[in-house]
Protein backbone atom coordinates (compact mmCIF):
# COMPACT_ATOMS: atom_id res chain seq x y z
CA UNK A 1 0.00 0.00 0.00
CA UNK A 2 1.34 3.40 -0.96
CA UNK A 3 0.20 7.01 -0.81
CA UNK A 4 -3.44 6.55 -1.91
CA UNK A 5 -4.87 5.87 1.60
CA UNK A 6 -3.28 9.10 2.85
CA UNK A 7 -4.71 11.03 -0.08
CA UNK A 8 -8.16 9.47 0.47
CA UNK A 9 -8.04 10.48 4.16
CA UNK A 10 -7.08 14.06 3.28
CA UNK A 11 -9.90 14.30 0.73
CA UNK A 12 -12.44 13.14 3.30
CA UNK A 13 -11.22 15.63 5.93
CA UNK A 14 -10.60 18.64 3.70
CA UNK A 15 -13.76 20.34 5.00
CA UNK A 16 -12.10 20.58 8.40
CA UNK A 17 -8.39 20.43 7.57
CA UNK A 18 -7.68 22.28 4.30
CA UNK A 19 -5.38 20.54 1.86
CA UNK A 20 -2.13 22.27 0.93
CA UNK A 21 -1.64 24.78 -0.59
CA UNK A 22 -4.35 26.21 1.68
CA UNK A 23 -3.87 29.80 0.45
CA UNK A 24 -4.00 28.96 -3.26
CA UNK A 25 -5.90 31.37 -5.56
CA UNK A 26 -6.40 30.49 -9.26
CA UNK A 27 -5.08 32.92 -11.85
CA UNK A 28 -8.09 33.02 -14.14
CA UNK A 29 -6.40 35.40 -16.56
CA UNK A 30 -3.76 32.73 -17.25
CA UNK A 31 -6.02 29.69 -17.31
CA UNK A 32 -5.28 26.86 -19.76
CA UNK A 33 -7.46 25.83 -22.67
CA UNK A 34 -10.29 23.35 -22.09
CA UNK A 35 -8.70 20.96 -24.57
CA UNK A 36 -5.23 20.12 -25.84
CA UNK A 37 -4.32 22.03 -28.99
CA UNK A 38 -2.19 20.65 -31.83
CA UNK A 39 -2.19 23.51 -34.35
CA UNK A 40 -0.10 21.83 -37.05
CA UNK A 41 -1.90 18.48 -37.04
CA UNK A 42 -4.23 17.64 -39.91
CA UNK A 43 -7.93 17.80 -38.92
CA UNK A 44 -10.36 15.10 -40.05
CA UNK A 45 -13.99 16.27 -39.56
CA UNK A 46 -16.26 13.66 -37.98
CA UNK A 47 -19.81 12.94 -39.16
CA UNK A 48 -22.80 13.97 -37.08
CA UNK A 49 -24.64 11.39 -34.96
CA UNK A 50 -27.13 9.10 -36.67
CA UNK A 51 -30.41 7.84 -35.17
CA UNK A 52 -30.28 5.46 -32.22
CA UNK A 53 -30.97 1.78 -32.64
CA UNK A 54 -29.06 -1.41 -33.46
CA UNK A 55 -27.12 -1.37 -36.72
CA UNK A 56 -24.20 -3.16 -38.25
CA UNK A 57 -21.90 -4.71 -35.65
CA UNK A 58 -18.87 -2.74 -34.53
CA UNK A 59 -17.98 0.95 -34.38
CA UNK A 60 -18.30 2.66 -37.75
CA UNK A 61 -16.90 6.17 -38.25
CA UNK A 62 -20.45 7.53 -38.03
CA UNK A 63 -21.01 5.73 -34.74
CA UNK A 64 -17.71 6.97 -33.36
CA UNK A 65 -18.58 10.51 -34.42
CA UNK A 66 -21.93 10.25 -32.69
CA UNK A 67 -20.40 8.78 -29.56
CA UNK A 68 -17.90 11.64 -29.28
CA UNK A 69 -20.32 14.41 -30.29
CA UNK A 70 -23.02 13.41 -27.81
CA UNK A 71 -20.54 12.91 -24.98
CA UNK A 72 -17.71 15.48 -25.17
CA UNK A 73 -18.49 17.57 -28.23
CA UNK A 74 -19.95 21.07 -27.97
CA UNK A 75 -23.69 20.98 -28.63
CA UNK A 76 -24.90 24.51 -27.88
CA UNK A 77 -24.38 27.79 -26.08
CA UNK A 78 -26.40 28.48 -22.95
CA UNK A 79 -27.07 31.48 -20.74
CA UNK A 80 -29.37 31.59 -17.75
CA UNK A 81 -30.05 33.59 -14.63
CA UNK A 82 -28.73 31.24 -11.95
CA UNK A 83 -26.76 31.25 -8.71
CA UNK A 84 -23.28 30.19 -9.81
CA UNK A 85 -20.43 32.61 -9.17
CA UNK A 86 -19.34 32.86 -12.83
CA UNK A 87 -22.69 34.29 -13.99
CA UNK A 88 -21.35 37.77 -14.67
CA UNK A 89 -18.71 36.52 -17.13
CA UNK A 90 -20.84 34.10 -19.17
CA UNK A 91 -22.40 36.67 -21.57
CA UNK A 92 -18.90 37.42 -22.91
CA UNK A 93 -18.00 35.15 -25.82
CA UNK A 94 -14.53 34.38 -24.44
CA UNK A 95 -16.19 32.98 -21.29
CA UNK A 96 -19.15 31.34 -23.03
CA UNK A 97 -20.74 28.28 -21.48
CA UNK A 98 -20.90 25.53 -24.12
CA UNK A 99 -23.13 22.60 -23.27
CA UNK A 100 -21.93 18.99 -23.51
CA UNK A 101 -23.62 15.69 -22.83
CA UNK A 102 -21.15 14.69 -20.13
CA UNK A 103 -20.83 16.47 -16.80
CA UNK A 104 -17.45 17.74 -15.57
CA UNK A 105 -16.29 19.10 -12.23
CA UNK A 106 -16.22 22.89 -12.42
CA UNK A 107 -17.11 22.69 -16.13
CA UNK A 108 -13.41 22.24 -16.94
CA UNK A 109 -13.51 19.14 -19.21
CA UNK A 110 -9.88 18.02 -18.79
CA UNK A 111 -10.15 14.54 -20.37
CA UNK A 112 -8.28 14.03 -23.64
CA UNK A 113 -9.63 11.34 -25.98
CA UNK A 114 -7.18 9.61 -28.32
CA UNK A 115 -8.11 7.06 -30.97
CA UNK A 116 -5.63 4.37 -31.93
CA UNK A 117 -7.24 3.44 -35.25
CA UNK A 118 -6.42 0.03 -36.69
CA UNK A 119 -6.73 -1.46 -40.18
CA UNK A 120 -10.42 -2.17 -39.57
CA UNK A 121 -11.22 1.53 -39.09
CA UNK A 122 -12.64 3.78 -41.81
CA UNK A 123 -9.62 6.09 -41.66
CA UNK A 124 -5.90 5.71 -42.26
CA UNK A 125 -4.50 3.68 -39.35
CA UNK A 126 -2.81 5.93 -36.85
CA UNK A 127 -3.13 7.80 -33.59
CA UNK A 128 -5.66 10.65 -33.45
CA UNK A 129 -6.67 13.25 -30.86
CA UNK A 130 -10.33 14.28 -30.62
CA UNK A 131 -10.76 18.07 -30.90
CA UNK A 132 -14.11 18.72 -29.19
CA UNK A 133 -14.37 22.36 -30.28
CA UNK A 134 -14.05 21.32 -33.94
CA UNK A 135 -15.72 17.89 -33.64
CA UNK A 136 -12.86 16.38 -35.55
CA UNK A 137 -9.78 14.23 -35.22
CA UNK A 138 -6.24 15.58 -35.41
CA UNK A 139 -3.79 12.95 -36.65
CA UNK A 140 -0.74 12.77 -34.40
CA UNK A 141 0.90 9.68 -35.88
CA UNK A 142 0.43 7.61 -39.04
CA UNK A 143 0.62 3.83 -38.88
CA UNK A 144 -1.08 1.05 -36.97
CA UNK A 145 -0.27 1.20 -33.24
CA UNK A 146 -3.07 -1.06 -32.01
CA UNK A 147 -0.59 -3.86 -31.34
CA UNK A 148 1.41 -1.53 -29.12
CA UNK A 149 -1.75 -0.59 -27.20
CA UNK A 150 -2.77 -4.22 -26.83
CA UNK A 151 0.69 -5.12 -25.58
CA UNK A 152 0.43 -2.36 -22.99
CA UNK A 153 -2.83 -3.88 -21.73
CA UNK A 154 -1.15 -7.24 -21.24
CA UNK A 155 -3.53 -8.81 -23.76
CA UNK A 156 -6.70 -7.88 -21.86
CA UNK A 157 -9.94 -7.26 -23.70
CA UNK A 158 -10.90 -8.70 -27.09
CA UNK A 159 -8.08 -10.41 -28.97
CA UNK A 160 -8.70 -8.15 -31.95
CA UNK A 161 -10.10 -4.62 -31.65
CA UNK A 162 -11.09 -4.07 -35.28
CA UNK A 163 -11.74 -0.33 -34.97
CA UNK A 164 -8.90 0.18 -32.49
CA UNK A 165 -8.88 1.66 -29.02
CA UNK A 166 -9.93 4.87 -27.32
CA UNK A 167 -7.39 6.11 -24.77
CA UNK A 168 -8.47 8.52 -22.04
CA UNK A 169 -5.82 10.86 -20.68
CA UNK A 170 -5.91 13.85 -18.35
CA UNK A 171 -3.52 16.76 -18.69
CA UNK A 172 -3.58 17.71 -15.03
CA UNK A 173 -2.98 21.44 -15.48
CA UNK A 174 -6.34 21.76 -17.24
CA UNK A 175 -7.90 21.06 -13.84
CA UNK A 176 -5.21 21.76 -11.24
CA UNK A 177 -4.96 25.45 -12.20
CA UNK A 178 -8.23 25.72 -10.23
CA UNK A 179 -8.34 22.74 -7.87
CA UNK A 180 -4.59 22.21 -7.15
CA UNK A 181 -4.10 19.16 -4.87
CA UNK A 182 -7.80 18.28 -5.03
CA UNK A 183 -7.48 17.94 -8.80
CA UNK A 184 -6.75 14.21 -8.95
CA UNK A 185 -9.93 13.40 -7.04
CA UNK A 186 -11.99 15.52 -9.43
CA UNK A 187 -10.48 14.27 -12.70
CA UNK A 188 -10.90 10.63 -11.68
CA UNK A 189 -14.63 11.34 -11.52
CA UNK A 190 -14.51 13.17 -14.86
CA UNK A 191 -13.10 10.05 -16.52
CA UNK A 192 -15.85 7.91 -15.00
CA UNK A 193 -18.55 10.34 -16.13
CA UNK A 194 -17.29 10.21 -19.73
CA UNK A 195 -17.03 6.42 -19.74
CA UNK A 196 -20.58 6.14 -18.39
CA UNK A 197 -21.91 8.45 -21.11
CA UNK A 198 -20.34 6.11 -23.65
CA UNK A 199 -21.82 3.07 -21.94
CA UNK A 200 -25.32 4.57 -21.89
CA UNK A 201 -25.06 5.80 -25.49
CA UNK A 202 -23.62 2.55 -26.85
CA UNK A 203 -26.17 0.37 -25.06
CA UNK A 204 -28.95 2.00 -27.09
CA UNK A 205 -27.20 0.76 -30.22
CA UNK A 206 -26.56 -2.76 -28.99
CA UNK A 207 -22.86 -2.12 -28.32
CA UNK A 208 -20.70 -2.59 -25.24
CA UNK A 209 -18.14 -0.21 -23.78
CA UNK A 210 -15.92 -1.99 -21.24
CA UNK A 211 -12.92 0.08 -20.14
CA UNK A 212 -9.61 -1.35 -19.05
CA UNK A 213 -8.03 0.40 -16.04
CA UNK A 214 -4.96 -1.79 -15.49
CA UNK A 215 -2.28 -1.45 -18.19
CA UNK A 216 1.31 -0.30 -18.57
CA UNK A 217 0.58 3.40 -18.29
CA UNK A 218 4.14 4.60 -18.80
CA UNK A 219 4.34 2.64 -22.08
CA UNK A 220 1.20 4.36 -23.38
CA UNK A 221 2.42 7.75 -22.15
CA UNK A 222 5.60 7.22 -24.18
CA UNK A 223 3.53 6.30 -27.25
CA UNK A 224 1.44 9.47 -26.86
CA UNK A 225 4.49 11.62 -26.24
CA UNK A 226 3.04 12.96 -23.00
CA UNK A 227 5.66 14.22 -20.53
CA UNK A 228 5.98 12.33 -17.27
CA UNK A 229 3.83 13.74 -14.42
CA UNK A 230 1.99 16.17 -16.72
CA UNK A 231 -0.65 13.75 -18.00
CA UNK A 232 -2.13 10.54 -16.67
CA UNK A 233 -3.61 7.78 -18.86
CA UNK A 234 -6.71 6.61 -17.01
CA UNK A 235 -8.49 4.14 -19.29
CA UNK A 236 -8.24 2.11 -22.48
CA UNK A 237 -11.49 1.27 -24.29
CA UNK A 238 -11.41 -1.47 -26.98
CA UNK A 239 -13.76 -0.65 -29.88
CA UNK A 240 -14.62 -4.18 -30.94
CA UNK A 241 -17.60 -5.05 -28.71
CA UNK A 242 -17.87 -8.60 -30.03
CA UNK A 243 -14.23 -9.51 -29.68
CA UNK A 244 -14.43 -10.90 -33.23
CA UNK A 245 -11.18 -12.10 -34.78
CA UNK A 246 -10.09 -11.11 -38.25
CA UNK A 247 -6.77 -11.96 -39.89
CA UNK A 248 -6.58 -8.40 -41.22
CA UNK A 249 -7.26 -6.53 -38.00
CA UNK A 250 -4.49 -5.32 -35.75
CA UNK A 251 -0.94 -6.44 -35.11
CA UNK A 252 -0.49 -9.47 -32.83
CA UNK A 253 1.13 -8.59 -29.54
CA UNK A 254 3.95 -11.03 -30.31
CA UNK A 255 5.01 -8.83 -33.24
CA UNK A 256 5.08 -5.60 -31.26
CA UNK A 257 8.51 -4.18 -30.30
CA UNK A 258 9.48 -4.34 -26.65
CA UNK A 259 8.52 -1.41 -24.46
CA UNK A 260 10.66 1.61 -25.29
CA UNK A 261 11.27 0.55 -28.91
CA UNK A 262 7.93 1.34 -30.55
CA UNK A 263 6.56 4.45 -32.28
CA UNK A 264 6.29 7.77 -30.46
CA UNK A 265 4.19 10.88 -31.11
CA UNK A 266 6.57 13.80 -31.60
CA UNK A 267 3.92 16.52 -31.87
CA UNK A 268 3.33 18.55 -28.71
CA UNK A 269 0.21 20.45 -27.76
CA UNK A 270 0.58 24.22 -27.36
CA UNK A 271 -0.05 25.40 -23.81
CA UNK A 272 -1.92 28.69 -23.43
CA UNK A 273 -0.84 29.42 -19.84
CA UNK A 274 2.33 31.45 -19.45
CA UNK A 275 3.03 29.81 -16.09
CA UNK A 276 2.26 26.17 -15.26
CA UNK A 277 2.39 25.24 -11.58
CA UNK A 278 3.25 21.87 -10.08
CA UNK A 279 1.69 20.47 -6.91
CA UNK A 280 3.55 17.92 -4.84
CA UNK A 281 0.40 16.15 -3.64
CA UNK A 282 -0.87 15.77 -7.20
CA UNK A 283 2.45 14.36 -8.37
CA UNK A 284 2.56 11.89 -5.48
CA UNK A 285 -0.93 10.50 -6.05
CA UNK A 286 -0.28 10.27 -9.81
CA UNK A 287 2.89 8.27 -9.18
CA UNK A 288 1.21 6.06 -6.57
CA UNK A 289 -1.64 5.10 -8.90
CA UNK A 290 0.35 4.47 -12.09
CA UNK A 291 -1.09 1.46 -13.86
CA UNK A 292 0.69 -1.79 -14.68
CA UNK A 293 -0.88 -4.69 -16.53
CA UNK A 294 0.87 -7.13 -14.21
CA UNK A 295 -1.02 -5.67 -11.25
CA UNK A 296 -4.47 -6.37 -12.72
CA UNK A 297 -6.70 -7.73 -9.92
CA UNK A 298 -7.77 -11.35 -9.96
CA UNK A 299 -11.48 -12.08 -10.49
CA UNK A 300 -13.40 -11.56 -7.26
CA UNK A 301 -10.74 -9.35 -5.70
CA UNK A 302 -13.29 -6.60 -5.11
CA UNK A 303 -15.80 -8.84 -3.35
CA UNK A 304 -14.32 -7.88 0.01
CA UNK A 305 -14.91 -4.18 -0.78
CA UNK A 306 -18.60 -4.47 -1.66
CA UNK A 307 -21.11 -2.42 0.30
CA UNK A 308 -22.30 -4.29 3.38
CA UNK A 309 -25.85 -4.90 4.63
CA UNK A 310 -28.21 -1.98 4.14
CA UNK A 311 -28.57 0.00 7.39
CA UNK A 312 -31.75 1.59 8.72
CA UNK A 313 -35.19 0.68 10.02
CA UNK A 314 -38.23 -0.95 8.49
CA UNK A 315 -38.29 -0.56 4.70
CA UNK A 316 -40.48 2.02 3.01
CA UNK A 317 -41.50 0.44 -0.28
CA UNK A 318 -40.98 2.49 -3.43
CA UNK A 319 -43.21 2.33 -6.51
CA UNK A 320 -41.91 1.15 -9.86
CA UNK A 321 -39.63 3.72 -11.50
CA UNK A 322 -41.31 6.15 -13.88
CA UNK A 323 -41.06 4.63 -17.34
CA UNK A 324 -41.93 7.50 -19.69
CA UNK A 325 -38.75 9.42 -20.36
CA UNK A 326 -36.51 10.80 -23.11
CA UNK A 327 -34.08 8.46 -24.84
CA UNK A 328 -30.40 8.75 -23.97
CA UNK A 329 -29.25 11.04 -26.82
CA UNK A 330 -32.12 13.47 -26.15
CA UNK A 331 -31.43 13.39 -22.42
CA UNK A 332 -27.74 14.12 -23.00
CA UNK A 333 -28.68 17.19 -25.07
CA UNK A 334 -31.09 18.35 -22.34
CA UNK A 335 -28.68 17.79 -19.43
CA UNK A 336 -27.60 20.80 -17.38
CA UNK A 337 -26.80 21.84 -13.81
CA UNK A 338 -29.60 23.66 -12.02
CA UNK A 339 -27.43 26.04 -9.92
CA UNK A 340 -29.88 27.39 -7.36
CA UNK A 341 -33.04 27.13 -9.49
CA UNK A 342 -34.79 24.43 -7.46
CA UNK A 343 -38.38 25.06 -6.43
CA UNK A 344 -39.65 23.33 -3.28
CA UNK A 345 -43.27 24.27 -4.04
CA UNK A 346 -43.49 21.40 -6.54
CA UNK A 347 -42.78 17.99 -5.06
CA UNK A 348 -41.11 15.23 -7.05
CA UNK A 349 -43.14 12.03 -7.32
CA UNK A 350 -42.07 8.82 -5.62
CA UNK A 351 -41.88 7.21 -9.08
CA UNK A 352 -39.35 9.82 -10.19
CA UNK A 353 -37.20 9.39 -7.09
CA UNK A 354 -37.43 5.62 -7.57
CA UNK A 355 -36.14 5.97 -11.14
CA UNK A 356 -33.11 8.01 -10.06
CA UNK A 357 -32.28 5.60 -7.24
CA UNK A 358 -32.69 2.43 -9.31
CA UNK A 359 -30.64 3.76 -12.23
CA UNK A 360 -27.81 4.99 -10.00
CA UNK A 361 -27.73 1.78 -7.99
CA UNK A 362 -27.41 -0.27 -11.20
CA UNK A 363 -24.43 1.79 -12.40
CA UNK A 364 -20.87 0.50 -12.49
CA UNK A 365 -17.78 1.54 -14.40
CA UNK A 366 -17.68 -1.83 -16.18
CA UNK A 367 -13.93 -2.30 -15.77
CA UNK A 368 -12.07 -5.60 -15.85
CA UNK A 369 -11.78 -5.51 -12.04
CA UNK A 370 -15.55 -5.65 -11.51
CA UNK A 371 -17.84 -8.63 -11.72
CA UNK A 372 -20.85 -8.95 -13.99
CA UNK A 373 -22.98 -7.13 -11.38
CA UNK A 374 -20.50 -4.25 -11.11
CA UNK A 375 -19.12 -5.40 -7.78
CA UNK A 376 -21.77 -3.67 -5.66
CA UNK A 377 -19.29 -1.02 -4.51
CA UNK A 378 -21.74 1.86 -4.06
CA UNK A 379 -24.18 2.50 -1.22
CA UNK A 380 -26.82 5.14 -1.93
CA UNK A 381 -28.35 7.41 0.69
CA UNK A 382 -31.36 9.64 0.04
CA UNK A 383 -32.05 12.83 1.99
CA UNK A 384 -35.72 13.46 1.27
CA UNK A 385 -37.09 17.00 1.48
CA UNK A 386 -40.10 17.22 -0.84
CA UNK A 387 -41.17 13.89 -2.36
CA UNK A 388 -44.86 13.10 -2.60
CA UNK A 389 -45.86 10.27 -0.29
CA UNK A 390 -42.48 9.94 1.48
CA UNK A 391 -41.83 11.52 4.87
CA UNK A 392 -38.86 13.90 5.03
CA UNK A 393 -35.82 12.18 6.47
CA UNK A 394 -32.48 10.54 5.76
CA UNK A 395 -32.69 7.06 4.24
CA UNK A 396 -30.49 4.26 2.92
CA UNK A 397 -31.60 2.78 -0.40
CA UNK A 398 -32.07 -1.00 -0.49
CA UNK A 399 -31.77 -1.96 -4.19
CA UNK A 400 -32.72 -5.60 -3.66
CA UNK A 401 -36.03 -4.63 -2.04
CA UNK A 402 -36.37 -1.39 -4.02
CA UNK A 403 -37.12 0.39 -0.78
CA UNK A 404 -35.86 3.14 1.51
CA UNK A 405 -34.74 2.31 5.04
CA UNK A 406 -34.96 5.25 7.48
CA UNK A 407 -31.66 6.19 9.13
CA UNK A 408 -32.48 9.60 10.64
CA UNK A 409 -36.04 10.92 10.92
CA UNK A 410 -37.06 14.52 10.40
CA UNK A 411 -36.47 17.10 7.65
CA UNK A 412 -32.79 17.13 6.62
CA UNK A 413 -32.76 20.57 4.98
CA UNK A 414 -30.93 22.48 7.72
CA UNK A 415 -28.26 19.76 8.01
CA UNK A 416 -27.71 19.75 4.25
CA UNK A 417 -27.31 23.52 3.95
CA UNK A 418 -25.17 23.84 7.07
CA UNK A 419 -22.62 21.41 5.66
CA UNK A 420 -22.44 22.85 2.14
CA UNK A 421 -19.54 25.21 1.49
CA UNK A 422 -20.77 27.18 -1.53
CA UNK A 423 -23.61 29.61 -2.20
CA UNK A 424 -24.84 28.30 -5.57
CA UNK A 425 -27.46 25.91 -4.18
CA UNK A 426 -30.16 26.01 -1.53
CA UNK A 427 -30.23 22.32 -0.71
CA UNK A 428 -33.49 22.52 1.23
CA UNK A 429 -35.25 23.56 -1.99
CA UNK A 430 -34.21 20.32 -3.71
CA UNK A 431 -36.78 17.54 -3.53
CA UNK A 432 -34.09 15.03 -2.58
CA UNK A 433 -30.32 14.82 -2.24
CA UNK A 434 -28.73 11.48 -3.14
CA UNK A 435 -25.33 10.60 -1.69
CA UNK A 436 -23.20 7.74 -3.11
CA UNK A 437 -20.69 6.20 -0.71
CA UNK A 438 -17.88 3.71 -1.30
CA UNK A 439 -15.66 1.78 1.11
CA UNK A 440 -12.58 3.45 -0.32
CA UNK A 441 -10.04 1.93 2.05
CA UNK A 442 -11.43 -1.56 1.41
CA UNK A 443 -11.06 -1.04 -2.35
CA UNK A 444 -7.44 0.04 -1.90
CA UNK A 445 -6.77 -2.96 0.34
CA UNK A 446 -8.26 -5.26 -2.30
CA UNK A 447 -6.65 -3.96 -5.50
CA UNK A 448 -3.89 -1.53 -4.48
CA UNK A 449 -3.44 2.19 -5.00
CA UNK A 450 -4.64 2.05 -8.62
CA UNK A 451 -8.03 1.36 -7.07
CA UNK A 452 -8.33 5.04 -6.20
CA UNK A 453 -8.93 5.73 -9.89
CA UNK A 454 -11.59 3.01 -9.88
CA UNK A 455 -13.32 4.60 -6.87
CA UNK A 456 -13.35 8.04 -8.47
CA UNK A 457 -14.41 6.66 -11.83
CA UNK A 458 -17.28 4.73 -10.26
CA UNK A 459 -18.59 7.80 -8.45
CA UNK A 460 -18.27 9.82 -11.67
CA UNK A 461 -20.26 7.16 -13.52
CA UNK A 462 -23.01 7.33 -10.90
CA UNK A 463 -23.10 11.13 -11.24
CA UNK A 464 -23.47 10.91 -15.02
CA UNK A 465 -26.29 8.37 -14.69
CA UNK A 466 -28.00 10.69 -12.21
CA UNK A 467 -27.77 13.67 -14.56
CA UNK A 468 -28.97 11.65 -17.55
CA UNK A 469 -31.93 10.15 -15.68
CA UNK A 470 -32.97 13.54 -14.29
CA UNK A 471 -32.86 15.10 -17.76
CA UNK A 472 -34.79 12.17 -19.22
CA UNK A 473 -37.51 12.76 -16.60
CA UNK A 474 -37.60 16.52 -17.19
CA UNK A 475 -36.22 17.28 -13.71
CA UNK A 476 -33.52 19.64 -12.54
CA UNK A 477 -30.26 18.22 -11.24
CA UNK A 478 -27.01 19.32 -9.69
CA UNK A 479 -23.91 17.54 -8.41
CA UNK A 480 -21.44 19.02 -5.93
CA UNK A 481 -18.22 18.14 -4.11
CA UNK A 482 -18.10 21.12 -1.74
CA UNK A 483 -19.49 19.58 1.43
CA UNK A 484 -18.21 18.32 4.79
CA UNK A 485 -17.82 14.58 4.18
CA UNK A 486 -17.16 13.83 7.85
CA UNK A 487 -20.40 15.50 8.98
CA UNK A 488 -22.28 13.12 6.70
CA UNK A 489 -20.63 10.08 8.28
CA UNK A 490 -21.55 11.41 11.71
CA UNK A 491 -25.14 12.13 10.67
CA UNK A 492 -25.60 8.71 9.04
CA UNK A 493 -23.90 6.80 11.84
CA UNK A 494 -21.06 5.50 9.66
CA UNK A 495 -18.24 7.38 11.41
CA UNK A 496 -15.52 4.92 12.34
CA UNK A 497 -16.26 2.68 9.34
CA UNK A 498 -14.51 2.74 5.97
CA UNK A 499 -17.62 3.97 4.13
CA UNK A 500 -16.90 7.33 2.48
CA UNK A 501 -19.67 9.63 1.16
CA UNK A 502 -18.06 11.23 -1.89
CA UNK A 503 -20.67 13.31 -3.70
CA UNK A 504 -24.02 15.02 -3.22
CA UNK A 505 -26.57 14.87 -6.06
CA UNK A 506 -29.56 17.22 -5.98
CA UNK A 507 -32.87 16.37 -7.66
CA UNK A 508 -36.03 18.45 -8.04
CA UNK A 509 -38.19 20.72 -10.13
CA UNK A 510 -36.79 24.04 -11.24
CA UNK A 511 -38.62 27.35 -10.90
CA UNK A 512 -41.12 27.95 -13.73
CA UNK A 513 -40.60 30.53 -16.49
CA UNK A 514 -36.80 30.68 -16.32
CA UNK A 515 -34.78 33.41 -18.01
CA UNK A 516 -32.80 31.18 -20.37
CA UNK A 517 -30.97 31.52 -23.68
CA UNK A 518 -30.13 28.39 -25.64
CA UNK A 519 -28.62 28.16 -29.10
CA UNK A 520 -27.96 24.72 -30.58
CA UNK A 521 -24.86 24.26 -32.72
CA UNK A 522 -24.93 20.49 -33.22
Amino acid sequence: MGYAPTYAHDIMHRGRIPMEPADFVPDWSDRPRKAKYYPDAELLPLPSPGPAGPGAPGFSLELLGGLLQDSYGLTGRRLAVQANTDLGALPHYTHANWSRGTASGGGLYPVSVYWAAGPGAAVTPGLYHYAPHRHGLRRLLAGDVTGEVRAATGGAGPERADAGYLLLGVKYWQNSFKYNSFSFHAVSMDVGALVQTWRLWAAGRGLDVDPLLWFDEERLARLLGTPDREEGIFAVVPLDPSGARSPASGVPASEVPAAGEGPVVVRRDVERSRRVLEFETLERIHAATLGRAADRPAPGALDAAAAGPVPGGEPVALPAPRADRLDVPAALRARRSSFGRFDASRAVTAEELAAALADCAATSLGSEAEGADGGGLVRLYAFVNHVAGIEPGSYAYDPAAHALRPVVTGPPGSFLQRNYFLSNYNLEQAAAVLVPAVRTTAVLDAVGDRGYRLVGGTIGAVAQTFYTTAAALGLGAGVALGFDNISYTEHLGTAGTDEAPLLIMLLGHERPRPADFRHEIA
